[in-house]
């Protein structure tokens, strides 16, 4: 190599080569100085599902976008409650802001507490299950964030 060649050029076959290509089988290399996400145990896992699914009754969309962003590839069973929770959350979003646009009928001064409390109650069966370590489902949910 001569002065002023940076390594990996043209010279070793691998330039304009996306990380991973053929002369690169084992995966993507990271830059010096960054380190993949590690998998989290089971435990801190459940844990994270827990607090995501608890944090969307108090702060609504906010905590399920950081934890799904941040945590999605920390694990399968964070990633699937994260993703479950955002769309839940997302859903829940759209029927508050019917809701607010139907307080000029009335109906939606009824609405606004029904679905408060369809939050609560599902947020909290959701938080109940991913501590016991199993999957969850919230009915009444628009998949928007697909797998």
């Amino acid at each position: 190599m001569s002065y002023g060649q940076q390594p990996g050029g043209p010279q070793d076959g691998r330039y304009g080569q996306q990380p991973g290509g053929p002369q690169n089988p084992q995966g993507p290399q990271y830059p010096a100085g960054f380190t993949p996400p590690q998998p989290m145990s089971p435990e801190d896992q459940r844990l994270w599902a827990t607090l995501t699914h608890v944090g969307g009754i108090f702060f609504s969309l906010v905590v399920p976008i950081i934890a799904y962003l941040v945590l999605r590839d920390r694990g399968q069973f964070i990633k699937e409650h994260t993703r479950q929770a955002l769309n839940f959350h997302i859903t829940m979003a759209i029927a508050y802001v019917v809701a607010w646009l139907l307080c000029l009928v009335v109906i939606g001064f009824v609405l606004l507490p029904i679905i408060g409390v369809v939050v609560i109650v599902f947020a909290i069966l959701a938080a109940v299950a991913a501590n016991r370590g199993d999957l969850y489902r919230y009915p009444l949910t628009i998949e928007f964030v697909k797998q």
